[in-house]
């Protein structure tokens, strides 16, 4: 089995399931090191076994992301143990309320930003320095499309995935003369636990698995992958450039 990230340490948020688990599976099979960020210490055993499994190694790491001091005190711990991160896939989000915008509360839609955007924003104040010393650093956001689309009944979720797209790519413009890629990544309709809860009458059978959508995050993690603040849309294959409105 070939290796192409061998030596290399991956932290993947949300790893305990769905896109983040498949994702953190596939950068291990290739040879890198992860570190698994969840807040379920029984889905990071879980896997740690799969991990394994394959000869693979994990660093399990049980955080809720809205803890911003721990994610400070996870930064320093990477640096102390390895001085340097070369991938961060930022996958964790949470759905948060269904409905109207005047149905909900304003702590309902506070807590969908903590995660999807604040834990985020604090990822990347911790994480810059370390994937600075890569040879190679690489990050990948997951977005949606509903930020585009500012989807209806679910406005906090499309708004804060708005804010993540705005965020990773004035990032990516900061880095460009640096060694840093940074790209956003749309999987669509998934057979994920939040699909299943936004849509609970669709088939999942209808749906990709995660296992598929990571193979395809899988290269923009590489070393030899030279794109920076772009965005894949899965469901077309096709790696795309962000455009002012006509």
């Amino acid at each position: 089995m070939t290796t192409p990230l061998a030596n290399r340490i991956a932290l993947v948020t949300g790893a305990s399931r769905g896109i983040g688990y498949a994702t953190a599976i596939a950068l291990a099979k290739a040879g890198a090191h992860i570190v698994a960020v969840a807040r379920t210490q029984g889905g990071l055993e879980e896997l740690d076994d799969e991990i394994r499994k394959d000869g693979g190694s994990a660093t399990l790491v049980p955080l809720n992301l809205t803890d911003s001091d721990g994610i400070a005190r996870l930064g320093a711990g990477l640096h102390e143990r390895y001085g340097k991160l070369d991938i961060l896939v930022g996958n964790a989000g949470v759905l948060g309320p269904s409905s109207p915008i005047g149905h909900i509360d304003l702590k309902a839609f506070n807590d969908v930003m903590a995660v999807n955007v604040s834990a985020n924003f604090q990822l990347i104040r911790c994480m810059e320095p370390l994937l600075k010393q890569s040879d190679a650093g690489r990050a990948v956001f997951i977005t949606s499309g509903a930020a585009n689309k500012a989807t209806a009944y679910v406005s906090p979720y499309a708004a804060s995935k708005a804010a993540l797209e705005t965020l990773a790519r004035a990032w990516a413009q900061e880095t460009a003369n640096t060694k840093l890629r940074i790209n956003l990544f749309n999987p669509g309709p998934i057979r994920t636990r939040m699909r299943a809860t936004l849509m609970p009458g669709e088939d999942p059978a209808t749906l990709d698995t995660p296992e598929q959508v990571a193979e395809f995050i899988l290269p923009m993690c590489a070393p030899n992958w030279t794109e920076t603040g772009k965005f894949f849309d899965y469901k077309t294959r096709t790696l795309m450039s962000f455009r002012a409105p006509a």
